[in-house]
Order: structure tokens, then sequence, then C-alpha cells
């Protein structure tokens, strides 16, 4: 597990303060790129080479709100992993007071740039199965 810190900003919330529940969907990005990074892998090499994963499945459980200036843990773990798809748990919870505010999923396939589905390079799979094998620990 990989955690990020991000601090709620304005922007994310509306007139009371609370963040809008779409921002929990980029969140979790920030977690899964972070994790990809922590990993040896750059998003833009692999899209050089044609490789591109974009999300088939994603959901949301919404436990509490967050506000305005919070600080929240991004917390992302890589839960299967195969050659064609990865996917991804992740817990949103607030530093103050350890609060639980989200809990998600997202599943990514590996395709490429004409969205037909390919096997990941044993190199960049090799990679993930590393970081992969270390949270099952």
């Amino acid at each position: 597990m990989i955690a990020v810190r991000e601090k709620v900003r304005f922007v994310e919330t509306d007139m009371m303060g609370v963040a809008h529940h779409a921002n929990y969907f980029r969140w979790f990005e920030v977690g899964r790129v972070e994790y990809l990074r922590q990993a040896g892998i750059n998003l833009l090499d692999l899209m050089a080479v044609g490789i591109v994963f974009p999300i088939t499945d994603v959901s949301c459980q919404y436990k509490s709100s967050a506000y305005f200036d919070d600080i929240i843990s991004i917390e992302t773990s890589l839960i299967e992993l195969s050659r064609a798809k990865m996917v991804y748990s992740y817990r949103v919870v607030r530093e103050a007071d350890g609060k639980l505010l989200a809990e998600g999923k997202t599943q990514n396939v590996f395709t490429d740039k004409q969205g037909r589905i390919i096997r990941l390079e044993p190199q960049v799979l090799e990679k993930l199965e590393s970081m992969y094998r270390q949270e099952a620990r």
C-alpha cells in the first residue's frame, strides 16, 4: 500500500465547503499514478510506446464528507494483476481524525492506442509484480 497526502482545495468543494463526489475519482487517479511511479513505471514512457490503460470499471462507497482544507490520505493497493489488467483498491482517510471518507476500486486494462487489448511486456509486468508481492507479505 502506498499513501499520498492531499489537501482538499476550494475548487473541489461546493457552496458548503464539502468536497464534490467526483473528486474522489480524481484522488484515486492520484494514488494510482503514484503507485506506478513507485513501482518504477513512467506513464509517459508507456504511452510513447503505444501502451495506454483505460479504466473499465470504477466504484466508490462514500462514508463521510471531506471538507475544504482537510488533509486527506489516499491509500492505494494493487489487489489483482495480470498481463492484461490491473485492479486497485483505495481508501480516502481524513488525517486529522482518522475518519474513513471513502473506499473504492478501479480496473484498468492495457490496450494499444486503437483500443485493442494487449499484454504487458515482461520487463514492465515485473516491476508491478514486485510491488504486488511486497504488499502480499
